[in-house]
């Protein structure tokens, strides 16, 4: 059977999809509500103040399109920042964009799980690619083997999901924390900030448990032909 039309396969990772669906309205109704509280800087400028201050001036900051879209691009050392974002001179824009900054920091110093992070995203990508080839066809064929390589590589995106944890939450961290002892968000709107990064927080555990509860899944319904 396959896996859009298993029954099973919706009823293991429900927990994780509603998480997410509940954790994307949660940014979004966090967003709209920090975003009509007025900054003194604008996301890009206040992305430039914290990266300057750590001496990154070698580090670019650059518009790009989509809602939320925000990332750090450690291979070019680029900040690409939203519209939203980019131009926005509240107290969501900042946040945001001093989040993606913490990594801009973290790529700077090395930070042990960024690199790690950044050395398994082609393993992630192709073992989430892969995976459901492999699975798919073990199992119509009845080759254990072929449905062993699917699990093992789809492991690598659980691996890359539960060491993204760590990366995202540091930065959400150091975004704090740069964002206080620059000055630039006073410290009775700092919530405001809290709110949006806890809320994205939890856009990333939504994705760790499914890329888990996936490979369980996985495991339980494929790892049967081995018994046949």
């Amino acid at each position: 059977m396959f896996l859009g039309i298993d029954p099973w396969y919706w009823l293991m990772l429900a927990p994780a999809l509603l998480l997410g669906m509940w954790a994307q309205a949660k940014v979004r109704s966090t967003f709209a509500e920090a975003e009509r509280v007025r900054a003194p800087l604008s996301g890009a400028a206040a992305a430039r103040h914290v990266l300057d201050s750590a001496g990154l001036r070698d580090v670019a900051i650059e518009p790009v399109q989509g809602f939320l879209s925000d990332h750090y691009d450690p291979r070019h050392k680029v900040l690409r920042l939203s519209p939203q974002v980019y131009q926005g001179q509240s107290m969501a824009a900042v946040g945001i964009a001093a989040h993606e900054a913490g990594h801009a920091l973290q790529d700077a110093q090395r930070y042990a799980p960024l690199v790690i992070r950044n050395l398994a995203v082609p393993v992630a990508n192709f073992g989430g690619g892969i995976s459901f080839v492999l699975l798919i066809m073990g199992a119509l064929m009845e080759m254990f083997g072929l449905i062993l390589l699917g699990i093992i590589a789809y492991s690598g995106v659980v691996f890359f999901q539960l060491v993204n944890l760590p990366v995202e939450f540091n930065a959400s961290s150091r975004a704090k924390n740069q964002l206080d002892s620059l000055g630039i968000v006073p410290r009775q709107q700092q919530e405001y900030v809290n709110k949006v990064l806890n809320a994205a927080a939890w856009t990333y555990v939504a994705g760790t448990l499914q890329a888990v509860l996936t490979l369980l899944y996985f495991i339980i319904r494929f790892g049967g032909v081995s018994r046949r």
